[in-house]
Order: structure tokens, then C-alpha cells, then sequence
């Protein structure tokens, strides 16, 4: 593969993941991007690794894979204190007994394909999180749930991959020969390639139409609560037993439930909602609303801590919420990574191996038949 060029397209967490991978492989990579590095979906992410909002099958399988490889990655990094690697666990807890009924057997197949999920009775759970609600009817542990600053851990691939990068580059179009893609245009010139990447987040489906392969890849929004720095409250990563269904939701309307998490600088993030309103970017009083009162259900003594500020991202969203990973059969040359929707940050280091592997011709770690590009999802309804 060396001296073979790859051109990624995307400079998110996902993109830069790709093009270490691609690099280590031995091509010559050149990451193109409509913004700057991680300055999109990424910026606008909690840094979430987890396997604990999963249920058995392919997607739990990919970010058990990304786990595994998220410290080996970053042990070979240079500088990585900026990534805040935080190996810090998650409690999901339940406050009805529905939901307790729901989250113990949600967590029984976890256990039973492999995941760490420790039941919690109340005073393990006391001791675990002082400042949690005591009107819990259930909590499970996930000591494999972790965090990273993304945009550092973005721009720390990046770095890792020693690609050539181009910002404010819009692709417009493809460069063909006999069928196959040999490179992109682009609002900065033409650019050759061996093979090419689309790993433009929600921006996957427009970018992919451009290039003649159109893809059903669609942006959700959501949005994300930022405290003032505070003394330790939160120590791991906390979520109501809802968010689960939150994200497996087909619902074009609003869905909220409570995310609570800190960071190591001391800012306490609260989410999480989804919408699908296109590219609308405008901030969502309501959805902001319904965060804060969900979180203050979980923890009321965060009640008159201020906010210092709000702010809202799009993920890439697929309606049978897979990721898209693999050779696009419809144009040789074209390679997709896409469709995380809000688990981009954690399925990036398993996103990025996968498709190395696939690359070379090597048979991945993980069963990856689930996530082709040629599944009805992707493509029934790409425009």
C-alpha cells in the first residue's frame, strides 16, 4: 500500500481515526474538510466511550473493539494529557419500576454477550455517586464507560497520521475514470486518489450525492448543557435507563433524557436531547428546558448552579441506526465511514481499524456484514 493515496474527507473524530489507520497502513493521506478539525459534530460531542447504552449485536461488538483500542491508540500518542482520558465508569439508573424491569434485563443480555454491568443496591450506589437522587428503583455499573476531550483526541489523530490537511475545502464533484472514483474536485482544486473516504458525519449524504453514490445519511440535533467548574459532583457518568430508548427512537420530534457527566476541568455537561430538523442550527429553548429539569430529577442539588453556556450539534443519523462502514459496490473507489449518530467518539478507534482492515484485504476483528453500505437502510431512501 505505500505511496498509494487516500484522501479522507471529514477531519472529525471519526475522519482522523480513518486516516491514522490509513497512514499506519502505509498510504499517503490527504484529509480534506468544509470547517477545521473537529470543529463540527466532534466539538459539539460529549467525548462518550461507551459500551453500556448498547444492546447485543453488531454496534455493541464495534464499540467493544474502539474500547479495546482507545488506550492502546493513545499510548503510542505524543502529548496526550490534552485527551483527558477518563476510564471513570457509568451508572444507569432507573426511577420507576417499569424502567427498573426494562434496565435489569437490558443489562442481562449485555452481561451475556460480554459487557461488565454490576448491579447496585442503594448503598453501593450512595457511596458511588453521594449526590444522586435516592428515588432510584435500579442501577446498573459500567466500569468499562470512559471519556475523552474530542476535539483534542481529534486533533491528536490527526497529528498521529502525519496527513496532509486542507480546511474550508468543499467537495463538488467526482473525478472518474472507466467507473471508478480516482479523486474528488473540490472548491480548492482537484485531487487524485487511489481510493477515497467519505467520513463527512451528517454532511455523509449530501457529500455522497456529489459524488454519484447517494447514501441515507440525515443530521439529528442535539443539545448540551455546560456548567460553571465545580467542585467534585459527578463522578461518573450518569444517565436515566430512558436514554437508551431516546436513541434507538425513529421520532422526528423531540426526545430528551437525563445525561449527567463532568469533565475533568470541573464543568458539569448535561443532555441530551434529539430532533430531526435538518441543518436547522438554532438553539431549542424547550429541548433546553426538558434537559435541565430531567438532569435536576437525578440530581436536585445541582438546582441554582449557573450555566455558562449551551450548545447545540448535528450527528449522522441512518434509520436502522448502524453505522455505514465498508467499499461502496456502486463506484469503485469510494469508501464510506459514516452514520455513528451520537456515538461517533467512542466507535472511531474501531470505525478506523475496521476500515483499515477492509482496505487491505484483511478479514476485521468484528463481523462488519451489518454495516455495508448496500443495506436497504442506507440506500432506500438516499436522494
Amino acid at each position: 500500500m505505500y505511496g498509494t493515496r487516500a484522501v479522507v474527507i471529514g477531519a472529525g473524530i471519526v475522519g482522523a481515526a480513518c486516516a491514522r489507520e490509513l497512514s499506519a497502513e502505509g498510504f499517503r493521506v490527504t484529509v480534506v474538510d468544509r470547517g477545521h478539525p473537529g470543529g463540527a459534530t466532534t466539538a459539539h460531542g460529549e467525548g462518550n466511550v461507551l459500551v453500556s447504552d448498547k444492546g447485543p449485536g453488531p454496534e455493541l461488538e464495534l464499540a467493544r473493539l474502539s474500547r479495546r483500542l482507545w488506550p492502546e491508540i493513545l499510548d503510542g500518542l505524543p502529548g496526550t494529557d490534552a485527551v483527558e482520558w477518563d476510564a471513570k465508569g457509568g451508572i444507569v439508573v432507573a426511577t420507576t419500576e417499569a424502567g427498573a424491569r426494562a434496565l435489569t434485563g437490558f443489562a442481562d443480555g449485555q452481561r451475556n454477550a460480554g459487557i461488565l454491568a454490576e448491579p447496585l443496591d442503594a448503598a453501593a450506589l450512595a457511596e458511588a455517586e453521594p449526590r444522586l437522587t435516592r428515588e432510584v428503583t435500579a442501577a446498573i455499573h459500567y466500569p468499562e464507560d470512559a471519556q475523552v476531550q474530542p476535539v483534542a483526541a481529534a486533533t491528536a489523530l490527526l497529528a498521529a497520521s502525519g496527513a496532509t490537511l486542507r480546511t474550508g475545502c468543499n467537495v463538488t464533484g467526482p473525478l472518474t475514470d472507466s467507473g471508478c472514483l480516482n479523486g474528488i474536485r473540490t472548491t480548492a482544486g482537484d485531487l487524485p486518489a487511489d481510493l477515497v473516504v467519505n467520513a463527512a458525519g451528517p454532511w455523509a449524504g449530501e457529500v455522497a450525492g456529489v459524488l454519484g453514490a447517494p447514501i441515507d445519511v440525515r443530521p439529528r440535533r442535539g443539545e448540551v448543557l455546560v456548567t460553571t467548574p465545580m467542585p467534585p459532583t459527578v463522578f461518573h457518568k450518569v444517565y436515566d435507563a430512558d436514554y437508551v430508548g431516546a436513541v434507538v427512537s425513529d421520532a422526528a420530534g423531540l426526545r430528551t433524557s437525563a445525561v449527567v457527566e463532568s469533565t475533568k476541568a470541573g464543568t458539569i455537561l448535561l443532555g441530551s436531547s434529539r430532533r430531526q430538523v435538518g441543518f436547522d442550527g438554532r438553539l431549542h429553548i424547550p429541548a433546553l428546558s426538558a434537559i435541565a429539569a430531567k438532569a435536576l430529577r437525578l440530581f436536585p442539588g445541582l438546582a441554582g448552579v449557573p450555566v455558562m453556556r449551551a450548545y447545540g450539534g448535528f450527528r449522522p443519523y441512518v434509520p436502522d441506526h448502524l453505522p455505514v462502514i465498508g467499499a461502496d459496490p456502486r463506484l469503485p473507489g469510494l469508501w464510506h465511514a459514516t452514520g455513528h449518530e451520537g456515538a461517533g467518539i467512542g466507535l472511531s478507534a474501531g470505525t478506523g481499524r475496521v476500515l483499515r482492515d477492509l482496505v487491505a484485504g484483511r478479514k476485521p476483528e468484528i463481523e462488519v456484514g451489518p454495516f455495508r453500505v448496500d443495506r436497504p437502510a442506507v440506500l432506500g431512501g438516499a436522494r
